[in-house]
């Protein structure tokens, strides 16, 4: 009787190893089969036994990716094969991922799987950076969002709250600052901008809603994470 097949929907986490989860770590060393987006950390990979079977399949804006129809055809086809599929999303698999769409594909084709939860870029880059995302003074919450499509979003309302964590905004950067202004959220407001969180060549601005499109003209920005709020003031005094 062959082996039933399984597919983990497994978050990376921002892309550092040592962040990853030791459940995680334990799946990808006994992969026969992985399917990973474009924002995976590539020394990831290296942990897959050398007789895994590999597919890249893109996810990333402005880059080619694969559809998300045919993404979800290949794990059913893995799974049926008899593999151990692990399906590695950077983050968390069910933030801003696409993960209901590939379990409505293997449960009406009644293959296995099973959600592996990751840390998320949008708590752990604030985290990295010495930015607090909640203070007994200056935030009671705060709200995440993504800027993959403005015009989703009610930016009147999201000017009035006090931390914004905005992921997919690097090139709608000045289109952002632009809406909150215009709906009289202060100029000076601070910003931060973290690009590659977790990762060597991380990357750090920080500046005002006036100022921040500016400050970073010229500069690539995607991946990143972007923080608005007064606790982005207090990364002075949180540093190590």
């Amino acid at each position: 009787m062959s082996q039933a097949g399984k597919v983990y929907l497994v978050g990376a986490g921002p892309g550092a190893l040592d962040l990853l989860t030791v459940k995680a770590h334990q799946l990808l060393t006994t992969a026969q089969a992985l399917v990973h987006d474009a924002l995976v950390n590539e020394e990831l990979l290296t942990l897959v036994p050398a007789d895994c079977e590999i597919h890249a399949v893109g996810k990333r804006g402005g880059q080619a990716s694969w559809a998300q129809t045919d993404i979800d055809q290949l794990l059913v086809r893995l799974c049926q094969q008899g593999k151990q599929v692990i399906r590695l999303k950077s983050g968390d698999p069910f933030i801003f991922g696409r993960t209901t769409s590939e379990i409505q594909a293997l449960k009406a084709a009644g293959c296995l799987f099973e959600v592996v939860p990751g840390l998320s870029s949008a708590t752990v880059a604030p985290l990295l950076a010495g930015i607090p995302l909640t203070d007994p003074v200056l935030s009671s919450q705060f709200t995440v969002l993504t800027a993959h499509d403005l015009e989703q979003q009610n930016w009147e309302a999201l000017a009035k709250l006090s931390v914004l964590v905005i992921l997919m905004g690097g090139r709608n950067l000045g289109e952002i600052c632009d809406r909150l202004r215009r709906y009289h959220k202060r100029p000076d407001t601070p910003v931060a901008i973290i690009r590659w969180a977790s990762q060597p060549q991380q990357q750090i601005w920080t500046g005002t809603l006036l100022t921040i499109t500016q400050q970073t003209k010229g500069q690539k920005l995607s991946p990143c994470i972007i923080i608005i709020g007064e606790v982005v003031g207090l990364r002075p005094y949180l540093q190590p």
